[in-house]
């Protein structure tokens, strides 16, 4: 069954990765049919017999709303044609509403431009191929539709029946600036979650970060229901991330009353230490992921001998706390592939990211095999 994903266009890449690992973190197998501009069509399937088509949008519906960070809205295909209005409207006439719609529920249709499709006027479309639909016998409600049909207009105009919207803004509740406790330079909420999906973390995943500063990786991996462990060389950065770790309702990723924090109930699950990435205080082959941003030496209190030590040591040190087939990103400003082989990692893929016209992050994508 094909399925339709909506990409943010905050990176090339990180967005599509993201779809693509969440997939496989739940089971499901998949195969790219194709990219569009800040759109993935991907085929999914379940070798499960047990798992239906209804099954997987079910999953689609339920789950994948309040996993994905870099995605819009998901919707299962059911046509893509050309990016012309005679060619859309065609296909609409041959579309049988019947297969998609019960007698008894109601529809609408909204369409979504990706890019430059102004030649295309949204409104005017939803509205003639929601005429075509209404004409098969089927009542409209511009509010509370029971289905919704979703175009998107990209390289293609993509068709489907809408699963999913992601509501995006909950990740704003959680910027570093509104936490309990703030310190400059730290990972943006989406991001820290489009990686913590990109490393496979799942609920019951022991994830460790070994430079956890103010702690806003763990926290994203926390709320997706993953054992947090954390390690900073400064007693007063895990103080601080204590606060923040503390802070957010497992069950919707929201700040927390003063009351609600002392009842002890509805926390991420989480083990912070004051301690030195270079020794880990941790069993070998704890951790079924490691998501990490070291210090790059500028404005980080570097405790090691040196930059290159640090990183040397450190690595080799995630190393061994990783399980066996499981994946290390670790987001740097400096090239760290030389560490990651050394250290005996595989390396996966990179990804660049400029945040502004002094800094652009590396990260990096290793595989313990």
């Amino acid at each position: 069954m094909l399925y339709s994903f909506e990409l943010s266009g905050e990176h090339s890449e990180i967005p599509a990765a993201e779809v693509l690992s969440v997939l496989s973190s739940h089971g499901l197998d998949y195969s790219v049919f194709d990219r569009y501009l800040n759109c993935l069509i991907v085929d999914i399937f379940s070798k499960d017999s047990a798992v239906s088509d209804d099954d997987i949008f079910l999953l689609m519906r339920n789950v994948m709303p309040d996993v994905l960070a870099m995605t819009h809205a998901i919707s299962r295909v059911i046509d893509i044609v050309d990016v012309d209005e005679e060619v859309i409207l065609s296909a609409a006439e041959k579309f049988n509403a019947a297969d998609y719609l019960s007698a008894d529920e109601t529809f609408v249709v909204r369409a979504k431009r990706l890019g430059d499709n102004s030649v295309l006027k949204s409104v005017d479309l939803e509205g003639k191929i929601g005429g075509r639909i209404y004409r098969q016998g089927f009542r409209a409600s511009l509010k509370n539709a029971d289905v919704v049909f979703r175009l998107t207009l990209t390289d293609k105009a993509v068709f489907g029946i809408l699963a999913a919207a992601v509501d995006r803004g909950a990740y704003e509740h959680r910027s570093p600036q509104k936490k309990p406790f703030f310190y400059p330079g730290v990972l943006m909420p989406r991001v820290a979650r489009a990686l913590s999906n990109i490393a496979g973390v799942k609920k019951g995943a022991v994830v460790v970060d070994p430079f956890c500063g103010t702690a806003g990786i763990l926290l994203e991996a926390g709320l997706l229901g993953a054992k947090a462990i954390g390690v900073d060389a400064q007693e007063k950065i895990i103080i601080g991330a204590d606060s923040n770790m503390g802070s957010y309702a497992l069950s919707t990723g929201e700040l927390l009353s003063k009351e609600e924090r002392e009842s002890g109930s509805d926390l991420v699950e989480y083990d912070l230490f004051v301690g030195d990435a270079c020794g880990l205080p941790l069993k070998n082959e704890i951790a079924d992921a490691i998501i990490t941003d070291p210090p790059y030496g500028r404005s980080a209190a570097i405790k090691a001998k040196s930059l290159e030590y640090l990183y040397a040591e450190s690595f080799k040190e995630m190393y061994r706390v990783l399980k066996r087939e499981k994946k290390a990103v670790v987001v740097s400003e400096i090239n760290v592939e030389n560490f990651a082989n050394a250290a005996g990692f595989e390396i996966q893929s990179v990804f660049k990211q400029r945040v502004h016209k002094s800094l652009t992050r590396t990260i990096t994508v290793l595989k313990k095999l």
